[in-house]
């Protein structure tokens, strides 16, 4: 029984989430607005850029300012129109021309309410491959247009070939890499040599002056050993004439000479 209730509790659950997910139905109101967007992208939008996707018709508006290509589009065709969007529409539908060629019909039209916006998607055909047409209209009263793209659809071919080319190029980046590592790696075996090589190149051209500079330290400490020593020995002998002479009871120590001082 009571696996049963965690069954039952369970798939509630399951329809619970499902429930959540799925999209709010729309009204008559919107669904009447989302077919007139259907009908205003496929018949008036798709059918001036497909006009407008020839070289020497893609060039038409470019002399025209903004507000006057929102002037024209809406006097021609009754379209509310942003004029850099229509801009960037045409340049979309003029390059896309070059891979699928012109346009030679449509195989179905899908559109959405997304806040402030319906976007709709046309499946288009042309002369070397298809493509899907993106139109998106302001979702009020005007359906005023706000971005137009043309997007060709790779064929499997074309994925191959793109997937292999990002292959490719991520194997050779990695390769690159390592042996770049390698390289550096490498180095650390010989940066010491080079070291080594300039301490004993400044040694041999720094050991002549040292050793000259030694040389002359060590006379110095001789010669100022020499003159301690030699004024210790003065003091000492003058202090053993004053010794004598006071031993054999004489004024003056003048008589006396010390010869040589034996340290013991």
């Amino acid at each position: 029984m009571k696996k049963f209730l965690a069954l039952i509790c369970m798939i509630a659950c399951i329809f619970g989430m499902t429930a959540c997910g799925s999209e709010e139905p729309l009204t008559e109101y919107e669904q009447q607005k989302v077919e007139y967007a259907k009908w205003l992208a496929e018949r008036i939008v798709l059918d001036m850029y497909s006009n407008l996707m020839s070289d020497e018709n893609a060039s038409i508006y470019d002399e025209y300012t903004m507000e006057e290509i929102e002037t024209m589009i809406g006097q021609d065709t009754g379209l509310l129109v942003d004029g850099y969007a229509f801009s960037t529409g045409i340049e979309s539908f003029h390059s896309a021309a070059s891979s699928m060629g012109m346009i030679t019909g449509t195989t179905g039209t899908s559109a959405r309410i997304s806040g402030k916006q319906i976007i709709v998607e046309v499946e288009v055909t042309g002369e070397k491959k298809n493509a899907t047409a993106e139109i998106i209209l302001s979702n009020d009263q005007f359906f005023r247009l706000e971005s137009a793209a043309l997007n060709p659809v790779s064929t499997m071919g074309e994925l191959m070939a793109r997937a292999a080319l990002n292959t490719l190029i991520g194997m050779g980046t990695v390769f690159i890499v390592l042996i770049l590592i390698s390289l550096i790696i490498s180095c650390f075996r010989i940066i010491p040599k080079i070291q080594e090589n300039a301490a004993k190149k400044k040694a041999a051209k720094e050991g002549p002056a040292q050793a000259e500079g030694i040389d002359n330290a060590m006379a110095r400490i001789e010669e100022q050993e020499a003159a301690v020593e030699e004024e210790d020995d003065s003091e000492l002998a003058a202090v053993i004439a004053a010794a004598i002479a006071a031993y054999e009871s004489t004024a003056s120590a003048d008589g006396f000479v010390v010869r040589s001082i034996r340290r013991r």
